[in-house]
């Protein structure tokens, strides 16, 4: 079976997302992130399940990962913020340490597509993703404009396909 065979199988049905900001300065009113993603899910026919606002702290990061694994009703975990090289920029280490799976394709067409926005500053992102404990999980940069681009270019058109994939059982 291929992709298309895999994309039908997966069909169409409402995906549940966990959604975790990351940053030192946005409230639940100024995280236009969430907000974004939390209307297109509305729009798209998703549910957000969890929503969590942490600072870039790797025990809150890793706190957030474990605890919305947890749920059993949330396939897909979204990250936003903390990828960068600064040292505030923990997420990724946390997130790349705990992923029992990873999906290198992700982080490698995010930045091919963040090269045409932003030029070479797009090798400053370590955006990355892949499987923990059965939870497909997605760690992207937090400007609003990166947020978009991963999530209409890379996560919307596949979201069924990832649910589905994670989720079956071996043959």
């Amino acid at each position: 079976m291929g992709t298309p065979e895999h994309r039908q199988l997966a069909g169409n049905a409402a995906v549940t997302l966990g959604i975790v900001t990351v940053s030192d300065s946005r409230t639940p009113e100024t995280d236009t992130n969430y907000h974004y993603l939390k209307r297109r899910c509305d729009e798209t026919g998703h549910e957000i399940a969890a929503y969590r606002l942490i600072k870039d702290e790797p025990d809150q990061v890793a706190a957030a990962l474990r605890d919305f694994t947890a749920m059993p009703n949330v396939r897909l975990i979204l990250f936003n913020g903390g990828t960068g090289i600064s040292p505030r920029d923990t997420t990724y280490d946390v997130i790349s340490r705990m992923l029992e799976k990873t999906m290198p394709g992700f982080g490698e067409l995010f930045r091919m597509l963040s090269f045409n926005e932003v030029g070479a500053a797009a090798m400053l992102s370590r955006a990355t993703a892949g499987v923990f404990q059965g939870t497909v999980v997605f760690s992207t940069p937090g400007s609003p404009n990166a947020v978009e681009v991963a999530f209409e270019r890379l996560i919307l058109p596949e979201i069924n396909h990832l649910a589905w994939e994670v989720a079956r059982k071996p043959v």
